[in-house]
């Protein structure tokens, strides 16, 4: 007789392989570090409750596993707002970087993923062109079941007879959602350089040069860095630059009034490049700022989403204080 703890084990056992993955879809869904991590628990638990009725001659378990987190994901949207960016709440962009900065606490926004959640490298590989910054920021502006039906069958390659399973729509319906998806993923202009790392290995070299130009408060070298379009917007801040003298004022601003001392710490977010941004204090060391997440093309940097936010710093295991070395 199968007792309850072999029962618990076999699950735990069988769905450990599938959570890193499921993690990055709920977080593809949500937008949210925090709330995908809710999420893949919710997910588990429901898999846990059904284990008993899971019949593998219908659907493979990553296959049942992925059915589960997607209806959780569904009804979690019901009740929760979409995450944008700051250049995704339909305001241009700033023209005055001396203008004062406008906080937004009361916008839900887009979270970065930190790769080191995905574990394997080749994951990451995997990954990284469907967790871009960019990309997720676009399917924010879904309607959460062409959302749904986007990932599935973009993202997961998943045949559409799946999908009408999962979401309990007719493959007329699928097919419509996922137009109606492209067109809109169209609209918000997303290009190459935009959803896919160039394997360029001077990309490496640019963003060493970025952070000694940072480091060295040298913004004529910083300016030769950025693309003429580039873009710098920090949530929770509303304020939003575009171009490459917007966004060298800016920063020349944040030296006037943090200082010039400055420290740049290697991370990962997304499948791209990120910084963890430390400004010298009054005693020496030096205390997080933000965490800048950088889009590098062949033609420069071309977007700097920075974040200011508590929660991201947490989920990428920043310490809150380094010293000079």
């Amino acid at each position: 007789m199968t007792t309850s703890t072999s029962v618990s084990e076999d699950f735990a056992l069988r769905t450990g392989p599938f959570r890193r993955e499921l993690l990055a879809h709920c977080y593809r869904m949500l937008g949210s570090v925090h709330d995908a991590e809710d999420l893949l628990q919710e997910t588990l638990l429901r898999a846990w409750r059904a284990y008993g009725r899971y019949d593998p001659s219908r659907a493979t378990l990553r296959t049942w596993l992925y059915r589960i987190a997607t209806n959780a994901c569904l009804t979690a949207l019901e009740q929760r707002s979409r995450r944008p960016l700051p250049s995704g709440l339909g305001t241009p962009p700033g023209d005055d970087p001396d203008q004062p900065l406008v906080r937004g606490e009361e916008v839900p926004w887009l979270q970065p993923f930190p790769d080191a959640m995905l574990g394997d490298p080749a994951d990451v590989l995997a990954s990284r062109g469907s967790l871009r910054l960019a990309f997720v920021a676009a399917l924010q502006h879904l309607p959460a079941r062409q959302r749904a039906v986007l990932i599935l069958r973009e993202v997961l390659g998943w045949p559409a007879a799946d999908v009408t399973t999962t979401l309990d729509m007719t493959t007329a319906a699928v097919n419509s959602a996922l137009q109606r998806a492209r067109a809109r993923l169209g609209e918000a202009g997303l290009d190459e350089d935009q959803i896919d790392e160039p394997a360029d290995p001077g990309r490496r070299t640019q963003i060493d040069r970025y952070v000694a130009a940072f480091e060295n408060a040298d913004l004529t070298a910083l300016a030769k860095l950025l693309t003429d379009d580039c873009v710098l917007e920090m949530p929770p801040f509303l304020n939003w630059y575009s171009g490459r003298d917007q966004y060298v004022r800016f920063i020349a601003r944040v030296f006037t009034l943090r200082g010039t001392a400055w420290r740049l710490v290697p991370a990962r977010a997304n499948g791209q490049p990120a910084l963890a941004a430390y400004t010298r204090a009054a005693d020496g060391a030096y205390d997080l700022h933000s965490l800048q997440v950088l889009t590098v093309t062949e033609r420069g940097l071309a977007r700097n989403t920075t974040f200011q936010d508590p929660e991201v710093f947490l989920s990428f295991g920043l310490p809150a204080r380094i010293t000079g070395a």
